[in-house]
């Protein structure tokens, strides 16, 4: 017999979409994976996901961002009231200032310097936008240093101390472009990698102020 597509059993499958909130709201079909969230809980603070490209690294990391943003605590029925989670929460659901970086947004193109200035400015954009959002639990606006993003987040990471909130950093394609500028098959391309990350370069003082 054919196949009844009808309103109410047709699916909607998610094709390239990343945003958990959109998926939700939209009602596309959702893997729900959401009983996982005790068990990240307890493996500690700081985990890394291995997983392959397209094996749905950026969907979780945003169902994350959904889960613990304080600002969407009133929505918390309506975005997991019909997963597993959200018929037993853990205590962390929306308590957090949810910072999300996406590294696949810094070029690698150019020497060093050319990379470093393109994260700085990566950062600084992502650290006004999340001033912004959270203007009322910040109560106040952080210093940006156009030249030095780090010294920018350790200004935002004051600020949150201050308020009583705590951060919670998420970071998609973390390796992005430092594997472009690794994988690059010409010396200094390599050599550009090793600056970023040796020393004081800026992918290793970053980090560095991460675990702080």
């Amino acid at each position: 017999p054919a196949t009844d597509f009808t309103e109410q059993n047709h699916m909607k499958l998610p094709y390239a979409i990343s945003d958990f909130d959109s998926l939700i709201t939209e009602k596309y079909h959702y893997v729900d994976r959401t009983d996982h969230i005790p068990l990240l809980e307890a493996a500690g603070k700081q985990l890394l996901f291995l997983r392959p490209r397209r094996f749905g690294k950026s969907l979780l990391l945003s169902m994350l961002e959904n889960y613990y943003d304080i600002n969407k605590a009133d929505r918390f029925e309506e975005l997991f009231g019909g997963l597993a989670i959200g018929k037993d929460p853990t205590e962390e659901h929306n308590r957090y200032l949810v910072m999300k970086w996406d590294f696949s947004g810094v070029s690698p193109a150019g020497g060093t310097e050319a990379v470093t200035e393109s994260l700085y400015r990566y950062l600084n954009l992502r650290i006004e936008a999340f001033s912004d959002y959270y203007r009322e639990a910040l109560g106040d606006a952080p210093r940006l240093e156009p030249q030095d993003a780090i010294a920018s987040f350790q200004s935002l990471l004051a600020l949150i101390q201050k308020s009583g909130h705590s951060l919670y950093l998420l970071i998609d394609e973390y390796d992005n472009f430092a594997n472009e500028l690794m994988m690059g098959h010409r010396k200094p391309e390599k050599d550009h990698y090793r600056g970023l990350l040796a020393g004081e370069g800026a992918m290793k003082a970053l980090f560095k102020t991460i675990k702080m």
